[in-house]
């Protein structure tokens, strides 16, 4: 069992252990979760009380939200407790934490188009080549998340059956998105607050939002520093300063973020980063 015990509950022990995600409620102080809601509202330029403000045309692919430097997304990432709970499973404190998006997932209305076009279900990474590599992923609740909510979802326990299960698959089968052919994905509620965890294994994706309410969430990781890799080093540092778009994703055409200086970065945030080593 990783160190740092004390931060989970032997029940979360045992959900992480079997299922292959963990929950800590209460991640962040709701003051973040309000500043993040508001962030994300003004980059989309949307009332949260106002639902005809909701959808975009064109509509955003699976809900997501181009930006990635806002002063309330860094200051979830480096706030303590998020910090203290990477730190748990990768039982390593010298970490970097990923440079990630938001997302704002409407309810699907039949006269406004969803974003849903494609395979909800998928892994982040080639599970041909990195499988017996530990990995894990994140993403905060900003709020209150039914299951119908368009939330996360995953196939539970799927890291401890990926092994066997990838002896019944086609030589030729898409490693970053599994036949799902006798899986059965669950969606995964959450309280505003929580930081869901899982592990990369897993096949997971954004839900279908069915109910009434829009689904808010900030994707936050983190992994092990990179000592050696000073120029990955310095194209982190170039992104948080410049505010640009990781080349995983696209980006925000208006340069939105680019209008505000960068985020300020608490000793830990530096390190986080990469600005300051770990020593």
């Amino acid at each position: 069992m990783p160190g740092g015990y004390a931060l989970f509950t032997d029940d979360q022990w045992s959900c992480w252990d079997e299922n292959g995600y963990v929950i800590i409620p209460d991640a962040v102080p709701a003051a973040h979760l309000e500043a993040t809601i508001s962030a994300i509202a003004a980059f989309l330029d949307l009332d949260p009380r106002d639902p005809e403000t909701w959808y975009a045309d064109p509509p955003r692919r699976l809900g997501f939200v181009e930006m990635y430097h806002h002063q309330a997304m860094w200051d979830n990432r480096q706030h303590e407790r998020v910090y203290e709970a990477f730190k748990t499973l990768w039982n390593e404190e010298k970490l970097w934490v990923s440079i990630d998006r938001a997302n704002m997932t409407p309810p699907e209305r039949e006269d406004r188009p969803h974003g849903f076009k494609e395979s909800l279900i998928h892994w982040d990474m080639d599970t041909s080549a990195h499988s017996e590599t530990f990995k894990v992923q994140g993403v905060l609740y900003l709020t209150d998340t039914d299951a119908d909510q368009g939330g996360f979802q995953c196939v539970p326990g799927f890291h401890k059956r990926f092994f066997e299960w990838v002896k019944t698959q086609p030589s030729d089968r898409d490693p970053m998105r599994p036949d799902m052919t006798g899986l059965e994905p669950v969606a995964i509620p959450g309280k505003a607050g929580d930081l869901l965890i899982w592990h990369s294994l897993l096949p997971h994706g954004n839900s279908r939002n069915t109910s009434d309410r829009p689904r808010w969430c900030q994707y936050i990781s983190m992994s092990p520093s990179v000592k050696d890799d000073e120029s990955h080093r310095q194209h982190r540092i170039s992104l948080w300063r410049n505010r640009m778009n990781p080349d995983a994703f696209p980006g925000d055409p208006r340069g939105f973020e680019r209008r505000s200086g960068p985020a300020r970065l608490t000793t830990l945030g530096r390190r986080l980063l990469g600005l300051d080593r770990w020593g």
